[in-house]
């Protein structure tokens, strides 16, 4: 029987499990933290994911290594493809890790990106914003998720706090200047590719935030073929030029007619989650099919779908679960401000349909707010 390693015990980790069961797959989570959601059904190695020992358990005990989030250290991914199938690889970990080689790469491969700036100084902070201007975002290069290690600078007058809010970490994890985009949408590509370079997308995704956090997605996106046919494009140039093995998300902005990238997640997404329900194969059951080197499955899609996202608290699953087409996502996490606690998925057959239940979940739920950018796509 295979073994997956998983570095990284969260919400992906535990629903890449869930996903493998069928698949007959066992799994291996190391994480950090002794009550990592994922080891409700997985075995979990308890270590630090620089410890050489506990990489070294890991390595010996899974027949393939792959990650729940981007910010496993790159070079203890190096050091466990010495020694097991690592996917994806180190490389494409790395890049991922570093909006600076993230953006760079982009740039190389003709997509088109905002304009941005390598920040080591206040003196570079500067200079960078006399050429880009303001509105800008001043970012560090590592380690920023969800909305974290972001600063925007509106006018000028907001540098000096700029600078006091993220400056000590330029010597550390590196900052980013790049023009703010007043975007009119925001879309994402989730993607997979085998270890036999077959390639396949899910229907292009929207996708809402609330403080930098996902707070909606919908599938398909209503976007002009030609676009749509575009974004597809640029995941397709990414995937071949970090020979990428497993799932990815391409994240873009649409901005007068123009798709600019902004990030990709060397991982399932969690703007992907409605494939659990929403398509033939789910975004976690390709990413293992993927990194086992076994036939990619159909990204075709059922219908409609919207997911939604519950940070901090769960509302009451019945509220969904009172809709014919409401699926209840539970991550068996405590309660926590700006934490990521579970998501619901509603699947119809119509857009009408669609709308229709969005509209008596946000009433049951309290949720009118977060449902409304929604409903107003579908037309409702």
């Amino acid at each position: 029987m295979t073994t997956v390693g998983i570095l990284g015990g969260g919400q992906l980790a535990r629903m890449l499990a869930l996903s493998g069961a069928p698949l007959g797959l066992r799994f291996l989570v190391l994480d950090s933290t002794s009550d990592a959601c994922a080891a409700q059904f997985a075995p979990l190695l308890q270590a630090d994911y620089r410890d050489q020992a506990g990489l070294a358990e890991f390595a010996q005990r899974v027949d393939v290594a792959t990650f729940d989030f981007e910010n496993v250290p790159a070079e203890s991914a190096r050091w466990l493809a010495e020694r097991v199938p690592v996917f994806p690889n180190p490389r494409a970990l790395s890049v991922a890790q570093d909006r600076l080689a993230e953006k760079s790469l982009f740039r190389e491969l003709d997509i088109p990106v905002p304009d941005f700036a390598d920040i080591g100084s206040r003196a570079d902070l500067d200079q960078a914003l006399i050429r880009i201007g303001v509105p800008a975002i001043l970012k560090t290069r590592r380690l920023g998720y969800d909305g974290k290690g972001q600063f925007r600078i509106k006018t000028l007058a907001d540098v000096d706090a700029a600078w006091a809010a993220l400056g000590a970490q330029a010597a550390t994890v590196g900052l980013i200047l790049e023009d703010f985009v007043p975007f009119q949408r925001e879309v994402s590509v989730i993607a997979v590719r085998g270890r036999d370079g077959e390639f396949r997308t899910w229907p292009l995704t929207e996708n809402w935030h609330e403080s930098g956090i996902l707070s909606a997605s919908l599938a398909p996106a209503t976007l002009a073929d030609d676009l749509a046919e575009k974004a597809v494009a640029h995941a397709r140039r990414v995937a071949e030029a970090l020979d990428y093995v497993g799932v990815f998300a391409l994240e873009l902005f649409l901005k007068d007619g123009e798709l600019l990238a902004n990030e990709m997640a060397p991982r399932v997404h969690n703007s992907g989650h409605w494939t659990i329900e929403g398509a033939e194969t789910s975004q976690f059951q390709n990413h293992l099919r993927a990194v086992l080197g076994l036939p990619l499955g159909s990204t075709r899609m059922l219908g409609h779908a919207c997911m939604l996202n519950w940070i901090g608290t769960l509302p009451s699953a019945a509220g969904v679960l009172t809709n014919d087409c409401g699926h209840w996502h539970d991550y068996g996490k405590s309660s926590r401000e700006g934490r990521k606690v579970g998501h619901a998925t509603f699947r119809a057959d119509s857009l009408a349909a669609l709308s229709d239940a969005l509209q008596r979940a946000g009433r049951a739920l309290d949720r009118e707010a977060q449902v409304a950018p929604v409903i107003a796509r579908l037309g409702g």
